[in-house]
């Protein structure tokens, strides 16, 4: 049994905690966050784990093999480092950091440390989202030319102690969600070439803020594809669309809930081919529910998988870097209202 360590355990650190239960070979072994009322209700709802105000007391024992880090953005970094250092596996949400020299510290620690480093990305772990990578992969659309993937929904939860909506704690609102849009269309492009610059623009809610409430981003990619990211937090529900045009196909794939966390959405793909008699279109079917819960079972049963040396990840440190670098290059684009080329 892999042994794990849920650092911060708001609605999201509860999710993770459901979700190791949920696999056959993780368990969750202790707790830590530093509201005495939260530890209380992990006391109450998990009577047989430890549980702490100080993370640092979870590290330092030996029966913890991995440790979740669901704390807010600004201390991913130092509680990674502090997870990785003490010798444990770690798991880490999105954004991997704030910033790209963070991520390579983090990168960096893994490695001298001989530890796992898995960036939750969990959407790459989705029915839904990743029979996209499969069929373009396989070569279904040709070379994809054009992706685009919105989200519009209900504002942010305002998380423990409002640290959401804290520009210095969240960095800014593209890492917070916007990020797993830049990874998906930097992965499904992956194959065919590489982003080089980024130009979005933004706004916000509330006057003189630059946590931007609504987003229109085109990514600008090597082979002379193109990526549009857009979201809105002004709008209603949960409601996320991909869709991708290539050479030869295109698809079109849609998830719809009441909220982010729903577990019974509606959702469906649609793909179409083109030869020589017209276009041919069919619905993909799908014989598993899909959504963020979902995926974050499989991304604990990837992790475990992966400890014990059966699996790769899902998504690599490098990988979760570029995304954090694309992602802060937007919000710089949206800031200056400039063209932003991305380094090799």
């Amino acid at each position: 049994m892999i042994r794990y360590g849920i650092i911060g355990f708001g609605a999201w650190g509860r999710c993770y905690a459901d979700a190791v239960c949920k696999t056959p070979d993780g368990v969750p072994a202790a707790a830590a966050d530093i509201n005495k009322d939260t530890v209380t209700e992990i006391q109450a709802d998990f009577p047989d784990i430890f549980v702490t105000e100080n993370y640092r007391e979870l590290l330092n024992r030996t029966d913890i093999d991995a440790a979740v880090v669901c704390t807010p953005n600004d201390l991913h970094c130092s509680v990674g480092l502090d997870v990785l250092n003490a010798g444990k596996h770690l798991l880490i949400e999105k954004p991997f950091a704030v910033t790209a020299a963070e991520c390579e510290e983090l990168i960096q620690a893994a490695e001298r440390n001989n530890r796992l480093l898995v960036a939750g990305h969990q959407f790459r772990l989705s029915p839904l989202w990743g029979k996209i990578k499969s069929l373009l992969d396989a070569g279904f659309a040709g070379e994809p030319k054009y992706v685009l993937i919105e989200l519009s929904r209900n504002p942010y939860r305002q998380g423990a102690d409002g640290w959401r909506y804290h520009q210095q704690r969240v960095g800014n609102w593209i890492l917070e969600e916007a990020i797993h849009f830049f990874d998906l269309a930097t992965w499904y492009l992956q194959p065919f070439g590489k982003p080089v610059s980024v130009y979005a623009a933004a706004s916000a809610n509330q006057p003189d803020s630059i946590l931007y409430d609504n987003l229109s981003a085109t990514v600008l990619f090597s082979n002379g594809a193109h990526a549009v990211i857009a979201q809105t937090l002004s709008a209603f529900e949960h409601h996320q669309t991909v869709k991708v045009a290539g050479t030869k196909g295109s698809l079109w794939a849609n998830w719809s809930g009441v909220l982010d966390r729903t577990l019974t959405p509606s959702f469906f793909l649609r793909i179409a081919s083109r030869s020589g008699d017209g276009i041919h279109v069919e619905e993909v079917r799908f014989e598993e529910p899909t959504g963020e819960i979902f995926e974050l079972q499989k991304q604990i049963a990837v992790m475990n998988a992966a400890i014990q040396g059966k699996a790769a990840i899902h998504c690599t440190g490098t990988e979760a870097r570029d995304a954090v670098v694309l992602s802060n290059a937007a919000q710089k684009s949206a800031e200056t209202g400039k063209i932003v080329t991305l380094l090799s």
